[in-house]
């Protein structure tokens, strides 16, 4: 004999030795021990079995059994990822075989199982290896804990961190945890391949909710955003019913919300989707005996899910909801990516446009002013344009507008005040036996406000020698229209100063006429929709009414003290006709385009060639 002990021979539903029990001094595993450690693990009120190495039960306890809703003796023998749900995810099942090959340490993870009885539970596995000779060379000690209470409270506390407690629809930390999940593009656990598909959202806001809040009070506030969101539901699933599936609803916050379609069916989808949403929101609510009616702004997006990104859908819908707005709210809008372009173009002009002159980039380019009874240069316009890094040469459309909102054109308007003045100089100077050439300078009705004109003139005038008589100030009509105070003072200093004033477009205005009495204005500036009326060249009648307007209006001005330049002369018809009428000046592409300051150096003294 070796003296070895043999231990008691283990009953139905006992367990090898699942653990190193006490050993002899010899190194043997005494009987007592090993029946106290047996009956140990069958006792545990831990739910446990031993698994071997290929996966399969080999003694399992009795309250595992009852976990189960099964007799322990009947567990021997299965495959205990079936017990536990363990092949259900790709990670899962390549750790739990690597624990039972024994080259990692532990399983952990939580699965929801089936009790035979038909209720459910959520159990958290640990799997740990097991160096024992009763279950093979290799196997494991699986452990379940019943953890449904604490499961069941994590998803009240999660229910209450991602629902909004107002109208009980998801809020913003689930829509975006949703649309993110949505726009993954990690391959599917089968497939090599990244999802494919479309999707798309409709982002609104209440118009009139402002109103409602501050009249009527933040309680019947939100009670109207919860019959709101009631409305928007049920437009949500008649539509994801009668198409691909159940869209989200969710409350971003105040009056903001968003409807979420997973798979969309194209843009008309979409666009159904918004139109139901504004008709259901026109019927008035019935709230705490108030009769309340208001309006929404829908923003659509629709793209690809390839295309797209949480931040960018997010930020095409909020733009497209601020276009809703625009067109004049309870209306949806569809993204456009051409108009976004612009928008983007005219946020990148205004994020560099004060720095732009610092840095020089802009120019002048200068169009002649010319008697229209001799043809010779009287004077020069000057056109600012913006040499972009990146967009090249732009016209003043496209960058004064803004110029003007953010009121950088001070900074820019001194610039090209300071220059046109200085080249207006030069060429007196340069050309002493000729008559000088006035220069005319586009002033915004901004800088009659934000700066002080007059010493910006006075100063400028001073430093370059150029005399007052020789510097025109042009101002739009509908800028001068009405003036009074500040801006009435600011013109009659500068006239005083002998500096000429001259309406720009004239014409065009509500009031032309009343007001050329009371401001101290030199020179009229036709609007040249008035002179496109003459053309005859191209084969168009020209219009009488046109040729009488402009007429009485030339008439006017010479009465009045005031010359006359008519704007976008382009034939030698058109000209013949304001000559004959008694125009000053004309300007246009007749004579010149604007050029450069060397080119309007060689048309002084002559006359510039018709084209």
């Amino acid at each position: 004999m070796s003296g070895t002990s043999e231990g008691p021979v283990p009953r139905s539903g006992e367990p090898p030795d699942a653990g190193p029990p006490t050993v002899t001094e010899r190194g043997e595993t005494s009987p007592r021990e090993l029946r106290d450690y047996r009956a140990a693990f069958r006792v545990a009120a831990l739910p446990m079995a031993v698994v071997d190495g290929r996966g399969q039960v080999v003694r399992a306890n009795d309250a595992l059994g009852a976990l189960l809703g099964t007799h322990p003796a009947s567990l021997p023998g299965r495959r205990a990822a079936d017990l536990v749900d363990l092949a259900t995810d790709r990670r899962t099942w390549q750790t739990y075989g690597e624990v039972l090959a024994g080259t990692r340490s532990r399983l952990r993870c939580t699965r929801r199982l089936k009790h035979p009885d038909g209720r459910s539970l959520w159990a958290e596995v640990t799997v740990t290896p097991l160096a024992d000779p009763a279950a093979g060379p290799e196997g494991a000690l699986l452990c379940l804990e019943d953890v449904s209470d604490r499961h069941e409270l994590q998803l009240r506390l999660r229910h209450l961190r991602t629902h909004d407690p107002v109208t009980r629809l998801p809020n913003r930390t689930l829509f975006f945890e949703r649309l993110t999940t949505a726009l993954a593009t990690a391959p599917f656990p089968d497939d090599s391949l990244p999802r494919h598909g479309r999707i798309g959202l409709c982002y609104l806001d209440l118009d009139g909710f402002k109103a409602v809040n501050d009249t009527l009070g933040h309680h019947i506030g939100d009670r109207l955003l919860a019959a709101v969101a009631g409305r928007l539901t049920d437009c949500a699933e008649a539509d994801g019913h009668r198409r691909t599936g159940g869209h989200l609803v969710a409350r971003l916050g105040g009056d903001e919300f968003a409807i979420l379609v997973e798979d969309s069916a194209g843009t008309h989808q979409l666009t159904e989707l918004a139109g139901s949403v504004l008709g259901a929101l026109e019927r008035p609510f019935d709230v705490g005996g108030q009769r309340l009616s208001v309006s929404a702004s829908i923003g659509v997006v629709e793209r690809s899910v390839a295309d797209a990104t949480p931040t960018g859908l997010m930020q095409a819908a909020d733009t497209t909801l601020y276009w809703a707005k625009a067109d004049g709210r309870g209306r949806w809008t569809l993204f456009d990516p051409e108009r976004n372009a612009h928008r983007m173009t005219r946020q990148a002009l205004s994020a560099t446009l004060r720095a732009a002159v610092e840095r020089r980039e802009f120019t002048l380019e200068y169009q002649p002013l010319v008697g229209m009874a001799d043809g010779v240069v009287r004077g020069v316009e000057a056109l600012v344009r913006w040499n972009h890094p990146r967009f090249g040469m732009l016209a003043p459309h496209r960058f004064v507008p803004i110029a003007e909102e953010d009121g950088s054109i001070v900074q820019l308007g001194r610039w090209v005040l300071r220059t046109a003045c200085r080249q207006a100089r030069r060429w007196q100077l340069e050309h002493p036996g000729e008559p000088a050439l006035f220069i005319s300078v586009n002033v915004a009705v901004r800088q009659l406000w934000d700066s002080d004109l007059v010493a910006d003139v006075a100063e400028v005038l001073a430093e370059t020698g150029l005399a007052p008589g020789l510097l025109q100030l042009e101002l739009t009509e509908s800028a001068v229209t009405g003036s009074a105070g500040r801006p009435l003072r600011v013109l009659q200093e500068l006239s005083d100063m002998g500096v000429r004033i001259a309406i720009d477009d004239f014409g065009t205005g509500y009031s032309n006429l009343a007001y050329l009495s009371r401001l101290p204005v030199s020179v009229l500036k036709l609007d040249g929709s008035f002179v496109r009326g003459f053309r005859q060249e191209d084969g168009a009648r020209s219009s009488p009414a046109d040729e009488t307007i402009v007429e009485a209006m030339v008439q006017l001005a010479h009465r009045l003290g005031l010359t006359v330049t008519a704007e976008c002369v382009e034939t030698s018809g058109q000209a013949e006709r304001l000559r004959r009428i008694g125009c000053d000046t004309g300007q246009g592409w007749l004579y010149s385009r604007a050029v450069t300051p060397e080119r309007i150096a060689e048309l002084i003294g002559s006359r510039p060639p018709e084209a």
